[in-house]
């Protein structure tokens, strides 16, 4: 039985693999380095998968640390996932809040030894005697081929080199900082351990005002060195807006009474809407262990399965290497839980037999990055925001999981109907894909999907989801011994438990400072002015009630998209949850709805224009032009744009989250897959089975896509009979044609379009 390999041998879901703390997978026992099939060998090799999931992730690499110095930090992280693991079973007496300040204080200094600080200072060359030599060589600059400048002393360029002294400096800081309120010693008025400083809130005295903003700082600081300068700027804004807002325009609907300085920091520091808030106890008590289970299916070869049993499903056909790269996304998402690794993950694999099978490399790129975001959105591990949505609306996060499920399988259509019709529009041809029998592999790997089955029954049973993911954590560590080449071993568990710890440093330190904007919000009341500024420009266009929602929803659509462009997919929910989710709950939108319309279109951001990280990802992976593959990622993901607008318009949309009876959910989970396919065949231009759609049928095949989203019987009867004027209009297109070779023919001459 041959089976699919990337490149470096690594598993296809490893992603962006964050600072290292120890060896390769190789070195703890994985099986290193394999070739690929033949399928994927024509052309030139691939990139490899990490370094382009690093590239292109949220968050920026971090540092491979080797020696004793990884072993230090790699204990460090262990100590931090046994605590979070002790935590499920025994929770710590003083609360959840002195919980979140040790995990904190264990997580916050790892991020300045594991990250640079990525700061390059300009450096004074150095006159250099001139040569009156013929022919010799120009002495050597401090420029480097590319044009940069080499990082100044004590720092080097992402990935490489040791932590500097200003490293280890703001790491002990910030251990003392976040371990502040909770050391049993007297400094000066403040400290006196942890009842004494939650005595103090509102009236925090000078030591804990400057503690405060010692951690604040070094919070903005890790955000800048894990996703960049936008978050810590958008923070600082809001921080602005409190402290300046009293100066503001008493007329003006964002002014409020203001904030000293004082009053912020103990928001931020000493209140459960600032630092230790939702956002950071979700990153330290699912998160965390979702990722460590995560990093235990991939070390146990499960990321290799998923995509070897996706090519193995397909083997010969026109739509084979479409069906694989979709098929891959989908199950990786169960591994990945992130857009931009799930891309590079599967297109390492599978752009070599796109290529083989004739797809341009934008369309093939627009293909992986649609089935890649996918990841965030498919269930049983859906990106962290799902996380913070069931802490928010105190729900469990099996409910969640059922709001996801038809969502989901409605956008895995539309990629699917678009497969198919590239397929037969572009000409592609059939591609044989090397893989081994279908049912063989399931019966010899299928335990993989062992561990994802007792998360969804534990969770149907009333288990919480920490625990429902710590007994499927022990159930897929038992299973990997099934594989002798991936057997978690003593060391490759110790790997995996601080590789789950590794991958979740960024998104703490941005939940952490998520608090900030929530603190902000809540102490000035950003939220219901806001959300009265949206439906006020809204209601100049109309005041009736439904195009008023309508209006609405489109105007919070466009301002999330925006958003997510700026910030991080968890940051981008927070901030539009607090901002911009209010407007569309004073319109009478359930909390449930709202809920996952911020969610998604905050995750969409990875596939939004100008930025979309996994198209720019899939890009590098293809080798194709970056607008172009944007524009096609935008075609493919159409869906997850408009679904969460049905079930935001009308009631009958909340069958789409699985709400309400037994008939609304099958009426509305039909209607709207019609609305996936008309809108995929005017997207596409090919109707399946018949042949291609002019521009007028098109433009009926957008307007009917458009009347059935919106699920009342009017609109949908108008639907069906604009798409029945489309499927119409294809027919006699067909009929009327004379000469050339039949449509849908092999014959075909390819149409490209962009």
């Amino acid at each position: 039985m041959s089976r699919i390999r990337i490149p470096d041998g690594s598993s296809p879901a490893s992603g962006n693999p964050g600072p290292g703390f120890v060896g390769s997978d190789a070195e703890i026992g994985g099986e290193g380095p394999a070739p690929r099939e033949t399928a994927a060998a024509d052309g030139p090799p691939s990139p490899d998968p990490r370094e382009l999931a690093a590239r292109f992730e949220d968050e920026k690499p971090g540092r491979v640390l080797s020696g004793r110095l990884g072993v230090a930090l790699t204990a460090a992280a262990l100590l931090v996932a046994l605590l979070a693991l002790h935590q499920v079973f025994r929770p710590l007496s003083q609360g959840s809040k002195y919980y979140l300040i040790l995990f904190l204080a264990g997580v916050l200094p790892l991020v300045f030894v594991a990250y640079p600080a990525g700061l390059r200072w300009p450096r004074r060359r150095q006159r250099e005697p001139a040569t009156d030599t013929p022919g010799t060589p120009a002495p050597p600059t401090a420029d480097t081929p590319d044009g940069t400048t080499p990082a100044s002393a004590g720092e080097t360029p992402a990935g490489t080199g040791g932590p500097s002294v200003s490293d280890w400096t703001l790491a002990a800081v910030a251990l003392l900082a976040c371990l502040y309120p909770v050391l049993p010693v007297a400094l000066g008025a403040g400290g006196g351990g942890y009842d004494a400083f939650l005595d103090r809130q509102g009236l925090l005295v000078g030591v804990d005002v400057a503690m405060g903003t010692v951690l604040l700082l070094l919070l903005l600081e890790a955000c800048r060195r894990t996703t960049g300068w936008i978050l810590p700027a958008v923070c600082l804004v809001f921080l602005g807006y409190g402290y300046y807002g009293g100066l503001l325009p008493q007329q003006w609907p964002v002014a409020h009474a203001g904030l000293d300085f004082g009053q912020l920091v103990d928001a931020f520091y000493n209140s459960d809407s600032g630092f230790y808030g939702t956002p950071l106890d979700v990153a330290a008590t699912y998160i965390v262990l979702f990722t460590i289970y995560g990093a235990v299916l991939d070390l146990s070869g499960a990321g290799r399965f998923f995509v070897d049993l996706s090519a193995a499903a397909f083997r010969r056909s026109r739509t084979a290497a479409g069906r694989t790269a979709v098929a891959s996304g989908f199950l990786l998402g169960t591994v990945s839980g992130s857009g931009a690794a799930t891309t590079v993950s599967i297109g390492a694999v599978t752009w070599p037999i796109l290529r083989k099978a004739g797809y341009p490399p934008e369309r093939a790129g627009g293909m992986l990055a649609a089935a890649g975001v996918g990841a965030i959105l498919s269930p049983p591990t859906l990106g962290a925001a799902a996380f913070i949505i069931a802490e928010y609306l105190g729900v469990s996060y099996l409910r969640v999981l059922g709001w996801a499920t038809v969502p989901t399988v409605l956008y895995y259509l539309g990629i699917l109907l678009a497969v198919e019709i590239d397929a037969r529009r572009s000409g592609v041809r059939p591609v044989a894909v090397a893989a081994g029998s279908f049912g063989r592999l399931l019966a010899r790997f299928g335990y993989h999907f062992a561990s994802l089955f007792v998360i969804v029954g534990l969770l149907a049973m009333g288990f919480s989801a920490t625990r429902a993911v710590v007994y499927a954590t022990v159930v897929a560590v038992a299973l990997s011994f099934l594989d002798r080449h991936h057997r978690l071993t003593p060391t490759r568990l110790v790997a995996a438990l601080a590789g789950g710890v590794r991958g979740v440093l960024a998104v703490t330190v941005v939940c952490a400072a998520a608090g900030i904007i929530t603190a902000t919000s809540t102490k000035t009341g950003l939220g219901p002015q806001a959300a009265a500024l949206l439906i006020g420009a809204a209601g100049t266009v109309s005041s009736e009630p439904a195009v008023l929602l309508a209006l609405t929803a489109l105007l919070a659509a466009v301002a999330l998209s925006l958003l997510g462009l700026a910030v991080p997919v968890t940051a981008s929910f927070v901030i539009g949850w607090v901002i911009i989710g209010p407007a569309l709950l004073d319109l009478g939108v359930t909390p449930a709805a709202v809920a996952m319309f911020v969610f998604y279109f905050a995750v969409l951001s990875e596939v939004s224009p100008p930025t979309a990280l996994a198209a720019v990802a899939a890009a590098a992976v293809t080798g194709g032009r970056v607008v172009p593959t944007m524009w096609q990622t935008l075609r493919y993901a159409l869906p997850a744009y408009l679904i969460p607008l049905a079930f935001v318009f009308t009631p009958t949309g909340l069958g789409l989250l699985g709400i309400g009876g037994p008939r609304q959910i099958a009426v509305a989970a039909a209607v709207t897959a019609l609305a996936v396919g008309v809108l995929a065949v005017a997207a596409g231009g090919w109707l399946p089975g018949v042949g291609p759609a002019g521009v007028p049928e098109r433009i009926l095949g957008t307007a009917a896509g458009l009347c059935l989203l919106w699920l009342e019987p009017v609109p949908v009867a108008v639907g069906v009979a604009l798409a029945a004027g489309a499927a119409t209009g294809v027919l006699v297109r067909r009929g009327t044609a004379t000469g050339g070779p039949r449509a849908g023919s092999p014959a075909q001459p390819r149409e490209e379009t962009e």
